[in-house]
C-alpha cells in the first residue's frame, strides 16, 4: 500500500524480492485515494480510515493468490499476516477460511424449493442441537476439519462410528451367481462398475450416450441398469448393435450387489451416484470412483470427494436426475479412461485411506473408541 512516494522504502522493499532462496514476492496495489478526513482528526483515524480504504483491492489481490494457487495444485495459502493497524483486514481471511468454498449449485435440490422444502431443512437442523449427541456414519481422518468445527463446546457432542458396512452381505446368495461368476473371469482391476442405488435410473436418451460411452473407452464393464417408466425393457434403449459389439468385455444387469461386486479383486473404477454408503464402501475396498450425483445430497458428497479430498475423479458433480440434461459419450469414456489409470496419484490415495477406514473400526482406532465414549455417556446419564 502506497500512500505517498517515497525512495528509500521503495529501494529496501524491492531489496526483499532478491533473499535467498526465492526471494520474497511483493504485490503492488493499485493507489487508492483516501477518503477526506477533517484536519482536526488524528493520525490513528486517519491511518484506519486510509487502510479501509485498500480492503477491497488486498481481498481482490488475495482471491487472485488463491485461484492462482488451487489451480497448479501449488502449496496452498495458510493464512494473512497483518500489521496491528490493519486489524480491518482480518475479515478478508474470515471470507477465505474455506480452501474450497462450496459452490450452491452442488447444495441439495431441497435447499433451492420455496414450496416447504428450505424450511423443512432449517427446521430440522435446527433441532440436532436439542439432542444430547450426534452419531455419524464417518470416520475422523476422513471428515477431520468438519468434526473438529462441532467440537466446540457449544453443541451436542458428535460420534463418528464409520464405515458401517454389513460384511455379512458378502456372502454369495444363488441370485447373484451370474453376476458373480463373470467377474471371477475378469482380470484383476479390470472392470469398471456402474452402479446409482436403487433409485438410479435414467431415460433413454442417457442409456444410450452411456453405452456408446463404454464402447468407446475399450474397457471391461459391468453396468446395473434401471430404466425409467414407462420403459422396461432396457435393450430396446441401447444403440443397434451394441451388445454384440462388447461382447466378452462389458455385462448388463437390472442388479447387483454392490458391496459384492466392490470387494472383488477384478473392479478397478466405480462409476457412482454418490450415496454417502457407497462412497464408504467403495473406499472401504480401495476402489476409485467417478462422481455421476442424482438427488439427495450427493451433489455435495461429490464435491467432497473430488475438490476436498482427492479422492475421485469429475465427471458431474451438480447432475440432477430430474433434469434434461445428458452426460455425454465423450466424458464418460474420459472418465473412465483416468479413473482406471492403475497408477495415478488419486488410487494410492483412496487405497490408504481405505486401509484408515478399516483401522478406524478396529480395537484402539478412531471410530472404536468413539463408540466407547458414546457408551460411556448412555450409561453415564441414567
Amino acid at each position: 500500500m502506497k500512500w505517498f512516494p517515497d525512495p528509500a522504502l521503495d529501494a529496501y522493499t524491492k531489496s526483499l524480492t532478491a533473499l535467498p532462496p526465492d526471494g520474497i514476492q511483493l504485490i503492488d496495489l493499485p493507489r487508492v485515494d483516501p477518503p477526506s478526513l477533517a484536519p482536526w482528526k488524528s493520525a490513528e483515524s486517519i491511518i484506519d480510515s486510509f487502510i479501509k480504504c485498500y480492503i477491497p483491492p488486498v481481498r481482490n489481490a488475495v482471491r487472485d493468490i488463491v485461484s492462482m494457487k488451487c489451480s497448479s495444485d501449488e502449496t496452498r495459502v495458510a493464512g494473512l499476516v497483518l500489521d496491528l493497524f490493519c486489524s480491518p483486514m482480518i475479515d478478508i481471511a474470515t471470507d477465505f477460511g474455506f480452501v474450497n468454498p462450496v459452490p450452491t449449485y452442488v447444495l441439495p435440490s431441497a435447499v433451492f424449493s420455496k414450496d416447504g422444502g428450505y424450511a423443512a431443512y432449517v427446521k430440522v437442523a435446527e433441532r440436532f442441537k436439542d439432542a444430547k449427541g450426534i452419531i455419524i456414519n464417518t470416520f475422523e481422518e476422513i471428515e477431520h476439519y468438519a468434526l473438529n468445527c462441532f467440537s466446540n463446546g457449544q453443541n451436542p457432542p458428535v460420534y463418528p462410528v464409520g464405515p458401517v458396512i454389513n460384511l455379512n452381505g458378502l456372502s454369495y446368495s444363488d441370485s447373484d451367481d451370474k453376476v458373480m461368476k463373470w467377474l471371477d473371469d475378469q482380470p484383476q482391476s479390470s472392470v469398471v462398475f456402474l452402479c446409482f442405488g436403487s433409485m438410479g435410473s435414467f431415460k433413454a436418451p442417457q442409456v444410450k450416450e452411456t453405452a456408446l460411452g463404454l464402447e468407446q473407452c475399450g474397457f471391461r464393464f459391468l453396468w446395473s441398469l434401471r430404466v425409467q417408466p414407462p420403459q422396461n425393457d432396457a435393450s430396446n434403449m441401447l444403440p443397434e448393435g451394441f451388445l454384440e459389439r462388447v461382447q466378452g468385455r462389458g455385462m448388463i444387469c437390472s442388479w447387483a450387489p454392490q458391496l459384492k461386486v466392490l470387494a472383488h479383486e477384478a473392479i478397478g473404477g466405480f462409476i457412482s451416484h454418490c450415496g454417502w454408503n457407497s462412497i464408504l464402501e467403495s473406499l472401504w475396498f480401495g476402489v476409485p470412483i467417478v462422481t455421476w450425483p442424482l438427488y439427495a445430497e450427493q451433489q455435495l458428497n461429490a464435491y467432497k470427494m473430488v475438490k476436498e479430498l482427492g479422492l475421485a475423479v469429475e465427471m458431474r458433480l451438480n447432475y440432477r436426475k430430474d433434469s434434461d440434461e445428458v452426460v455425454m459419450a465423450d466424458e464418460i469414456e474420459k472418465a473412465v479412461g483416468m479413473v482406471m489409470d492403475g497408477g495415478s496419484e488419486m488410487r494410492k490415495k483412496v487405497k490408504e485411506m481405505g486401509e484408515i477406514a478399516r483401522k478406524s473400526v478396529m480395537e484402539g482406532g478412531t471410530s472404536f473408541n468413539s463408540i466407547g465414549k458414546l457408551i460411556e455417556n448412555m450409561i453415564g446419564d441414567n
